[in-house]
């Protein structure tokens, strides 16, 4: 069962389209307001048109960049009145093939996006989710969430995604040793791990069309970024003292990996 999220102020990167698009709206239609970032600032537009005027803000640019990141929380502060108690690290970027067979002139701007990126705005959440917490106390009443997505192929080694796989493996990482690390201080970090998920994500990455209507076909129906959506606006749904770490979804029918 959904609780409902009115109160909440989230930060979602990567939220033009897919998965991020998709948490974005799912969190809002739950009651929370919400802070939108992605590069393409008109799509963001769109999306913050549909969710309302009064339940979402605006913040283009690059999610690897510090100032970028730091205007997200200034602006859930300037524009709801409080600072955000719920970040989506979700921006990414995949990228086919594995060590010897995908592009290394992409490897920097994945590595970029995928795993500095994520560091980054993590550690900026962190600050301002703790700067008001003793440790210890305080946190009972009121739910902070960093919610990290990762990929199956973060834990289930892939050949023909390994340099990909490989940056998701770092965020499982950090999302864990962040959990340790500020979970005793109330703020819950959670990860989640999507399989094969329908969206865009594919042919940025650049995995061929038929490839992937071979694996619908084998494998089909695969999830939609809604399915993901759902999911995240239930963990953070939890009562404070509830923190459900680690989920992996996965269609179905999905065997490998």
């Amino acid at each position: 069962m959904h609780e409902r999220l009115d109160g909440r102020i989230a930060v979602v990167t990567g939220a033009s389209a897919g998965i991020g698009e998709a948490i974005a709206r799912d969190l809002a239609g739950h009651g929370a307001r919400v802070v939108l970032n992605a590069r393409r600032k008109a799509k963001l537009d769109e999306v913050a048109a549909c969710i309302g005027p009064d339940h979402a803000a605006v913040v283009p640019g690059d999610a690897a960049d510090p100032a970028v990141i730091a205007a997200m929380f200034d602006a859930a502060r300037e524009r709801f009145g409080e600072e955000a108690d719920l970040v989506v690290v979700n921006a990414g970027r995949g990228l086919n093939g594995s060590v010897t067979t995908s592009d290394p002139e992409q490897w920097e701007g994945m590595i970029r996006t995928n795993l500095l990126a994520a560091a980054r705005l993590m550690r900026e959440a962190a600050a301002r989710m703790t700067a008001d917490i003793e440790h210890g106390t305080g946190w009972q009443q009121e739910a902070r969430d960093i919610v990290v997505i990762g990929s199956n192929v973060g834990r289930h080694i892939s050949p023909f995604s390994s340099m990909y796989g490989s940056t998701k493996f770092a965020v499982n990482s950090l999302a864990e040793a962040l959990r340790r690390e500020i979970g005793p201080r109330g703020v819950r970090v959670t990860l989640i791990e999507p399989g094969f998920v329908r969206s865009e994500f594919q042919g940025v990455a650049g995995y061929a069309e038929d490839w992937f209507a071979g694996v619908v076909d084998r494998i089909g129906p695969v999830l939609t970024p809604e399915d993901v959506a759902e999911l995240v606006s239930f963990i953070v749904s939890r009562p404070p003292a509830v923190n459900i770490c680690d989920a992996l979804i996965r269609p179905t029918r999905q065997d490998y990996p």
